[in-house]
């Protein structure tokens, strides 16, 4: 009997040392299992919306007994509101959470420390995803994903749709707790991230310029990139020592930039530009970098973002800028159906060290559309060429080095591709869901009140404009996705107050089109006709003016962007506008002069414009950043006619325009005796000038980026 109470006893004491699968319901349960949790326990958060929270784990496994917080049912525990996941303990797992519907503020959403004493390591997040989750102002910075400690891991993870400023993952670098750390980025999924318009959009950042002499060894493999268009870097690594490896970037604006420190590795990654304009591959900068047994297809980015980009340095270069590239191997790579690659890129008055000890061997150039495949820019003499293979349509003279040779066509890497992403990413989360369009409901609007009380909706609506007179006492915001019909065959009338912001305001992730449409506006007195709204929403807006026209308009402008918004596409074509004053489209807030825009691709075609007076175009991007693409001008096919600006200021003003399309326009009695088209670049850009007819107008003021083709001056 004795004996048996002994037993009870002692097995009692085995029990209470044993790991528990506890199920927490919210923060506050979640909170106390952590202060208890010992190895191999599994804490369970239940399925539901976790709001306003902040997990703080900092807990202690083991090796062998790591302590899980997983989600009762992945992607059913959805993190939402302003909240954050902080690991601050070792041998921690997360799994299955879904942050979405809120953001983290200046926080990271994700944090291997829980304080700058607690750093996690051996710890790892997987199975989880962060969709949307921005601070509601698209310059309010913050990452998503913050590294610290060491032999962390983030992996079977999604991300999309990053929109505000802010690197997406950082691996952080600042002490020795944090260097030489080993942590794995492997498997996840990167999606969407559209252009920024600034500095600041890149995917994954591997240390910052002031930490690059020291090893992170962070190993960046398996990986899916998709529409990664942030930036021109999609990966920025910053630090020594780190591989980026086996990793498929399909369809992204963008490279891997070795942008500082030394002795790093791209090997077996698939670039699949698939012909999308901008889509890069390798930037080669520092020392000792290898980028080897790379396939990229039909990656047609140029300069910066060219296939491959070997740059020139600058001499006792500042860590910050651009250290000589010595003793490179790029080898055994395939460059299909790509745009030229460069040599020397960017060589300056301040760029002009070539790069020295470079071997370039046996790289394969299957090309049948362009006549060359590389471009030289400096001196090549520092670099070695052996056993490199090019298509013989090439038409270029090669150096010695590269053999011409029929070459087989590349028949599929969708094997790869596949893999890849089926096996990237949380398994619960859709990559990239259907979109479901919703059957878009018609209202007949009659009075201005009438179109207030359907915005009010914020539902996708077309509005028919049934009556002759519209009298706006407030602007109407537009806050989802409207179109505006005419309701009759007639003209209509617009007034408005006098002094409102405008008659029109387009809140970021909404749109306006107005579609044959034709208005009189002698009494609107509005300050703009229409504007963004002045929030500096992360999201993006965009608007269209089709079929329509527009006369007796006295508005200080047209069309008004604020700072800090942004537009995917302003869209112009086939309207007139007639005897108007006030400035036509302004897009000039953005004075930081750190490479800031406002629209990214803006298209004016195929109108008619008749006694504009003032500026009609103003478009600023400042500063001497090279990391965006934007903003894009396409402006052909107008006739533009007795429109002037004021006081000898250039009719159209485009400062840091990155590409500028103007063509087959007739500009007649246009700012005689002034300024038609002033350019001001401070960084490379690209601007043609071609087929335009100039009849009593102001001449283009150029610059050595402008090409003038087969214009006629009269």
């Amino acid at each position: 009997m004795i004996r048996l109470l002994m037993l009870k006893c002692f097995a009692l004491i085995i029990l209470s040392g044993h790991a528990n699968t506890i199920v927490v319901r919210n923060a506050e349960e979640l909170s106390e299992a952590n202060k208890k949790a010992i190895p191999g326990d599994i804490i369970i958060l239940q399925n539901g919306e976790w709001k306003d929270v902040t997990i703080l784990l900092n807990c202690n496994g083991t090796k062998e007994k790591p302590i899980i917080f997983k989600a009762q049912a992945a992607g059913k525990v959805l993190i939402t509101g302003i909240s954050k996941l902080k690991l601050g303990g070792q041998y921690i797992i997360v799994d299955g959470l879904y942050f979405t519907n809120g953001y983290a503020g200046k926080d990271a959403v994700i944090s291997f420390r829980a304080n700058n004493k607690q750093l996690a390591n051996n710890c790892r997040v997987t199975n989880s995803a962060v969709s949307d989750f921005n601070n509601p102002k698209r310059m309010d910075e913050n990452s998503w994903v913050a590294f610290y400690g060491k032999n962390n891991r983030l992996d079977h993870c999604s991300f999309t749709d990053k929109k505000n400023l802010g690197v997406l993952l950082a691996v952080i670098l600042d002490d020795e707790r944090s260097r030489e750390n080993f942590h794995s980025i492997d498997h996840n999924y990167f999606g969407r991230r559209p252009p920024l318009a600034s500095n600041g959009g890149e995917i994954i950042r591997i240390g910052v310029s002031q930490h690059c002499q020291f090893n992170s060894n962070t190993q960046v493999t398996n990986n899916f990139f998709e529409d990664c268009d942030g930036e021109t870097e999609i990966i920025s690594v910053k630090s020594c020592a780190n591989e980026v490896k086996e990793n498929v970037f399909k369809e992204c604006q963008g490279s891997v930039v070795l942008r500082h420190g030394d002795n790093n590795l791209v090997r077996g990654n698939y670039f699949l530009g698939n012909d999308k304009p901008g889509s890069g591959g390798v930037r080669v900068i520092n020392k000792g970098q290898k980028i080897v047994n790379n396939i990229f297809y039909k990656c047609r980015g140029v300069d910066f973002r060219s296939p491959l980009a070997i740059m020139n340095g600058i001499p006792n270069s500042p860590a910050n800028r651009y250290v000589q590239v010595i003793n490179a191997e790029i080898n055994n790579n395939v460059f299909y159906e790509c745009s030229p690659i460069s040599f020397g890129e960017g060589s300056d008055t301040e760029r002009t060290l070539p790069p020295a000890g470079v071997t370039i061997e046996k790289n394969i150039f299957y090309n049948s559309r362009d006549s060359i495949i590389y471009k030289v820019y400096d001196d090549i003499t520092g670099m070695r060429f052996t056993g490199n293979k090019a298509s013989k349509k090439i038409n270029q003279s090669l150096v010695d080095g590269f053999n011409k040779t029929p070459l087989p066509e590349w028949k599929s890497l969708s094997l790869k591709e596949t893999e890849v992403f089926k096996n990237s990413g949380a398994v619960w989360f859709m990559k990239k869901p259907a979109i479901y369009h919703k059957p878009i409901a018609t209202a007949d609007c009659a009075t201005a009140e009438d179109i207030y009380k359907q915005l009010e909706k914020k539902e996708p609506m077309i509005l028919r404009l049934t009556g002759e007179k519209y009298f706006f006492l407030r602007p109407a915001f537009i806050n989802s996705s409207i179109e505006i019909q005419p309701g009759h065959k007639g003209t209509i009338t617009l007034e408005s107050e006098n002094g409102i912001p405008g008659v029109f305001i387009i809140s970021g992730n909404a749109s306006l089109r107005i579609s044959q449409t034709h208005f009189t506006a002698e009494n609107v007195r509005a300050i703009n006709f229409i504007s963004s709204d002045t929030t500096g929403n992360a999201s993006h807006y965009s608007f269209v003016f089709g079929g329509s026209s527009v006369t007796g308009l006295k508005t200080k402008h047209f069309f008004y962007a604020y700072k800090s918004s942004l537009a995917d596409s302003i869209i112009i074509r086939k309207s007139s506008f007639t005897n108007c004053t006030g400035h036509f489209i302004t897009m000039s807030e953005e004075k930081e002069d750190r490479g800031y825009y406002n629209a990214e691709k803006i298209f004016i075609g195929h109108n008619n414009f008749d006694r504009i007076d003032g500026t009609f175009l103003n478009i600023y991007r400042g500063g001497s950043d090279e990391s965006t693409l934007g903003p894009h001008l396409v402006f052909s096919h107008n006739k533009i006619k007795n429109c002037n600006s004021a006081e000898n200021s250039p009719l159209i003003s485009l400062t840091g325009v990155q590409v500028t399309e103007i063509f087959s326009n007739n500009f007649s009695g246009c700012n005689a005796g002034s300024t038609l088209i002033l350019y001001k670049d401070l960084v490379r850009a690209k601007h043609s000038f071609e087929r335009n007819t100039l009849s009593g107008s102001g001449k283009p003021g150029t610059n050595k980026y402008v090409t003038e083709k087969d214009n006629m001056i009269r």
